[in-house]
């Protein structure tokens, strides 16, 4: 069974056990306040001053509401026609900007299509599996969509991913889906699509690096290292040694982080605002084992086995400033979401630090995919029940809203700012779905 550490025990034994809980400002992607388990009160105090600098937000047409200045162009919706006539797949999520030249964007865009039927291109991984990815050529000086087509086909449910830095998308699938639910293949896998790909890409499963409900990576430019999360209740945070940087195919090793001193360390609840934990990683033996059709979880018991830290769901990621930002879509006494910080230590353990962490849902609800802005401040996809927001931190790790879906109750997906400047903001909506490029003064803030 698991202890969990009360916040009075976590104090005590700080300074024993490697643990650290910050009592000022954090230097977390140099400049998180962190809220950590505010109080409503100390919460309000929280909430950026004039909305983050861009004021409040209205309606900006019938799908966004925006700050005023601020203005969207939709494009990329389910059912319309691609290059050659095929209508485009739905259920739009994960999503990643590249330049294709002087003006020109290539957004590569996940499809998280569960169902099984037909794949929406050849070649297919999976010739009954309707996920994959679509690749978009967006005109940034004219506003426009200039192209679609399939990028990837035959793969199951596409959620998330993350940009490489040497040019593609790493698409994952969330679930461990197989012929014992009707599929032609085994899925759990990633898989890497080309940006500069315009037709549909070899389809190679990365089996190396795990067979799980996969969610979104974040890759270290620096040393190749691929950060891995997982979509489950109890979920690891993982990361992908490869045996050659920007070469996935060739294999390397997968581990999951543990927290030094605590075997089964739970993140979950009961954390301090701004708690610092040295952490390391510990082996998996079999990154794709037999049993993980019908046992999901089957990866995580082996991390966990060895002592690797539970998350409570794990979503949205990515590496900014030295520092991978992780998303924990239901951590948190309020169960409202988590942000941590992982920070790689190359002389020693690495560094976990709880940079934010919701008190009501009204300050943040179920954050999912997660982006840092040109400019500093990041921005966060809410996918819940209700109507789903945009939420900003600014410099001082202060909240406010930037966007609302007022078309419906579909999540905001895919947040990826265009390359250089980023004067344009890129987002999906998954239900239904469509991608929408936002722009505006942005210099009235940090976004």
């Amino acid at each position: 069974m698991t202890r969990r550490i009360d916040r009075r025990t976590l104090l005590r034994a700080s300074a024993g056990l490697g643990l650290a809980v910050a009592t000022g400002p954090l230097d977390v992607l140099g400049f998180f306040g962190g809220l950590g388990r505010a109080d409503a009160a100390t919460a309000a105090a929280q909430r950026a001053p004039g909305n983050g600098g861009y004021g409040p937000i209205k309606p900006a047409g019938p799908v966004l509401d925006l700050p005023d200045g601020f203005h969207y162009i939709r494009f990329g919706d389910e059912g319309s026609p691609m290059d050659g006539g095929a209508p485009t797949p739905p259920s739009h999520d994960g999503m990643a900007a590249f330049s294709g030249g002087p003006g020109i964007i290539r957004l590569v865009r996940n499809h998280e299509v569960v169902d099984k039927g037909q794949a929406f291109a050849r070649p297919a991984y999976d010739p009954v599996a309707s996920g994959g990815t679509t690749t978009m050529v967006f005109d940034s000086r004219a506003g426009r969509l200039l192209h679609s087509f399939p990028s990837l086909a035959g793969t199951y449910r596409n959620c998330a991913g993350g940009k490489t830095p040497w040019g593609s998308w790493l698409t994952c699938e969330e679930g461990t889906a197989g012929p014992r639910l009707g599929f032609e293949r085994l899925h759990g896998y990633v898989f890497e699509v080309p940006a500069v790909a315009d037709s549909p890409a070899d389809p190679f499963p990365l089996r190396a690096m795990g067979r799980f409900v996969h969610e979104a990576v974040a890759v270290d430019p620096t040393s190749g290292i691929v950060y891995l999360t997982e979509d489950r209740p109890t979920a690891g945070f993982y990361r992908f040694i490869p045996n050659k940087p920007g070469a996935l195919r060739l294999g390397g090793k997968l581990q999951m982080l543990a927290v030094d001193g605590h075997p089964a360390y739970d993140t979950r609840d009961g954390q301090p605002g701004g708690v610092t934990l040295s952490v390391g990683w510990v082996d998996i033996e079999d990154p794709d084992p037999p049993d993980a059709g019908w046992n999901p979880l089957s990866v995580f018991h082996q991390g966990l086995s060895l002592g690797g830290a539970i998350f409570g769901r794990l979503e949205g990621c990515c590496f900014d400033n030295g520092r991978v930002l992780i998303n924990s879509t239901a951590g948190g006494d309020a169960g409202c979401g988590q942000v941590w910080e992982y920070q790689p230590q190359p002389d020693g353990p690495g560094r976990l630090r709880l940079i934010f962490e919701s008190p009501a849902p009204e300050f943040l609800r179920m954050p999912d995919n997660v982006t840092v802005s040109p400019r500093g401040g990041v921005l966060v996809c809410e996918d819940h029940d209700g109507t789903d927001r945009l939420i900003g931190l600014d410099p001082e790790g202060r909240v406010f809203e930037f966007a609302r879906n007022r078309l419906s109750h579909g999540e905001f997906a895919g947040v990826t700012y265009g390359p250089a400047v980023g004067h344009w903001l890129f987002v999906n909506i998954q239900n239904p779905g469509m991608t929408l490029a936002i722009t505006g003064p942005w210099e009235r803030g940090s976004l």
